[in-house]
């Protein structure tokens, strides 16, 4: 079964092409078959027949989901759109991780030359949420988030994972070499990813030496 994903992330009405690739049986995405709401209550909804899935914000909490399966390896693909307008303080936190860890404790480069672990035959989910940071984020906590703006919404849509998945501890692949498995960016996908980060970035916890007073984690260092 051959399986062409393609992402977007969509910020502020621009659509930048990316591929997001994670720590491959093939599938492409029903909401409904695919994840689980995970918290939030009614603040995330699956909508259009299991196409688009929404997470929102408000005062009283955010809301996050989870997949059903657990991936070993594999191209993961999804189309977000963030929170748009004055969105300053809420954080849409997209990410792998083996256990329920925080999304800076969660890295996807394999970083072992330098003596730092990879988890690289750890299964993992894939998990999302929207939550409030006005406590630590833009400007150290100095900006507080508007709640006259609520509620804050992020969607989702177009989820496409070739991956190896996990079933019972045996991992279920569809193919013998995928084409991804010796992908990496070339020049000009480098220097678009510098665009985006230079355009869009408005935080970068690698850089955030008064939120992590007795040193930075290990994979903000190449």
């Amino acid at each position: 079964m051959d399986v062409f994903c393609s992402s977007q992330l969509e910020l502020a009405g621009l659509q930048v092409f990316l591929i997001i690739s994670f720590l491959a049986a093939a599938s492409a995405g029903n909401f409904y078959e695919e994840f689980d709401i995970t918290w939030g209550d009614d603040r995330a909804e699956i909508h259009d027949d299991g196409k688009l899935l929404t997470l929102s914000l408000d005062k009283a909490s955010g809301s996050g989901f989870k997949s059903k399966n657990e991936y070993l390896f594999g191209k993961i693909d999804m189309q977000i759109k963030l929170v748009p307008g004055n969105s300053a303080v809420t954080v849409t936190a997209y990410y792998t991780s083996g256990l329920m860890a925080s999304p800076s404790e969660s890295s996807s480069k394999n970083l072992e030359s330098a003596g730092i672990p990879f988890p690289k035959r750890q299964p993992m989910r894939i998990y999302s949420s929207l939550w409030n940071a006005d406590d630590w984020a833009t400007r150290g906590g100095i900006v507080k988030t508007d709640w006259s703006q609520a509620p804050f919404m992020a969607s989702y849509r177009r989820f496409c994972a070739d991956a190896c998945i996990l079933y019972s501890g045996t991992s279920s692949c569809s193919w013998d070499s995928p084409p991804w498995i010796s992908q990496v960016l070339d020049s000009t996908d480098q220097k678009k990813m510098k665009w985006v980060e230079d355009n869009y970035m408005v935080y970068n916890y690698c850089t955030d030496s008064e939120r992590f007073p007795h040193g930075l984690p290990t994979e903000c260092f190449p």
